[in-house]
């Protein structure tokens, strides 16, 4: 089972690259999604089986390197961690590919588009199944080269290539600080598999290493340096630059890559690292001061945003910032919650602006936008729905009120948020400028900016004039919308 999850997203990319001049775009499409689908349907199997066992799964599949004391096997690790990322990712990714159908019915190169997205799948899957520091490594390296590529998926467009090369190189930054935590850890113990490091991480915990003409705890410098990494694929503060302008990528490229998966690799790899963290008091406080610096500074940046695909783009990084504080402040499992949820109600934000993007010909400048709600009502439903997710609105206390604003209640456990929080959220939404709750205030201006008492649509010189943005799509395209908006809402 677990070979299938790993391997079909794999084969589906190999088919549709090069064998789609004989099967022809619709298969490509059909066989990419289908295996992708098989493999999230497996992965919820086996989350429900690690949830009633506890089992963890450990399945070598070769014996990868053997270089003097350095011996790593190629394997599939599953415990619950690794668990519920494998349904993050099917889930989300088969959603995508079922979207991208109808998304770029129109576009020439949908098989390799399509093989892209399977292997950006693939990659993600060989990160999240590691049980060694160089096996994610790999595929680290196999996510940024994927996304180099489906960012700049539109390669005759000058801003598409300048912004793939731009996210390629900022995440360089950040794999310099990975690899150089890989190279501290097999200097000090002598391998790269994660049990026989963690096993030995308290007999390091007091043990120092001389470096950049310093004296530093061992343990301590070995975690700044992995933060390091997680900073520059999650897009936090001083290395969050690539992730706006990487929207320049079509929709779903957004919605996998730059909601759902990738960008969530840093927050795994800390979590994924708690026992080296837990002996690092200052590395947790450097983890969670940078998250929580990261949630405000994007949120703030959001708001004066025009650009629909952007305002998502910076939330992303807010959102991000959340789960990092979480982690630094030892609520590992907070901070994973919040990563599972965000993926979803984050996916549902891009594929409802995939949908207004599509309807308006390409149009993102929301100033442009309003009063179309009776034309795209889904899209409606979905700047209803998903805000009220992030913001953490709801009856009871269900998933999305304990992560939306659950990760600020660490610090204060008496904090009830679920049923506080959105009050003042969406008072700041509407603009009542003494309340500070940022998430709300970013997304209500973009639920307003579509709000029906905008009515922009009168104006000849926007797209949506006289009936344009009734431009549709096949009846798949708004299919995993509504699917996306179930997953949330569950």
């Amino acid at each position: 089972m677990l070979y299938l999850i790993l391997f079909l997203p794999l084969l589906g990319s190999f088919i549709s690259a090069f064998f789609y001049k004989k099967i022809g775009d619709k298969t490509c499409q059909i066989i990419t999604s289908a295996f992708v689908i098989i493999g999230a349907i497996l992965s919820s199997i086996i989350l429900l089986e690690t949830i009633k066992t506890g089992k963890i799964y450990e399945y070598p599949i070769l014996n990868w390197i053997t270089s003097g004391s350095l011996k790593l096997h190629w394997s599939i690790y599953v415990d619950s961690l690794t668990a519920v990322m494998l349904v993050v990712v099917n889930s989300v990714s088969a959603l995508v590919h079922i979207y991208s159908i109808g998304y770029m019915s129109h576009d020439p190169h949908k098989p390799r588009f399509m093989s892209y997205l399977s292997l950006f799948t693939f990659m993600m899957l060989s990160l999240v199944t590691a049980d060694n520091f160089l096996q994610l490594f790999f595929g680290w390296e196999g996510v940024g080269l994927a996304s180099y590529l489906l960012i700049g998926f539109w390669f005759k467009k000058e801003s598409a290539n300048n912004a793939s090369m731009k996210a390629f190189i900022v995440n360089r930054v950040g794999d310099l600080g990975l690899l150089i935590a890989m190279f501290l850890i097999f200097k000090t113990f002598g391998t790269l598999t994660f049990s026989e490091v963690f096993s030995q991480a308290a007999d390091q915990s007091k043990n120092s290493i001389k470096i950049f003409g310093g004296e530093y705890n061992l343990i301590t410098t070995i975690c700044v340096f992995l933060f390091i990494g997680a900073m520059g694929k999650s897009a936090q503060i001083l290395l969050h630059t690539w992730l706006p302008d990487a929207m320049e990528g079509p929709t779903p490229v957004s919605a996998l890559i730059h909601a759902a998966t990738m960008v969530t690799a840093g927050v795994f790899l800390v979590a994924r690292c708690s026992p080296l963290f837990e002996y690092s008091q200052y590395a947790l406080n450097l983890v969670a001061f940078v998250g929580a610096t990261t949630a405000i500074f994007a949120a703030s940046i959001a708001i004066v945003q025009t650009d629909i695909k952007r305002i998502i783009a910076y939330s992303t990084c807010s959102q991000l910032g959340y789960m990092f504080f979480a982690a630094g402040m030892g609520a590992y499992n907070v901070a994973i919650f919040h990563l599972f949820t965000h993926a979803f109600f984050k996916a549902l934000l891009f594929l409802g602006a995939g949908s207004v993007i599509h309807a308006f010909h390409d149009e993102q400048n929301i100033e442009k936008m309003g009063g179309v709600w009776k034309k795209i009502p889904l899209r409606r439903l979905c700047d209803a729905a998903a805000p009220a997710m992030i913001i953490g609105y709801g009856i009871g206390r269900i998933g999305c009120q304990v992560s939306g604003d659950g990760d600020w209640g660490i610090a204060n456990p008496n904090l009830q948020p679920s049923y506080l929080s959105w009050m003042p959220g969406w008072l700041w939404a509407y603009d009542y400028p003494n309340n500070v709750n940022h998430d709300a205030r970013y997304e209500g201006y973009l639920g307003t900016l579509n709000d029906t008492s905008v009515e922009r649509i009168t104006d000849p010189n926007t797209p949506c004039y006289e009936g344009y943005c009734t431009h549709l799509v096949p009846p798949v395209y708004p299919t995993p919308i509504y699917e996306t908006l179930m997953a949330s809402i569950i």
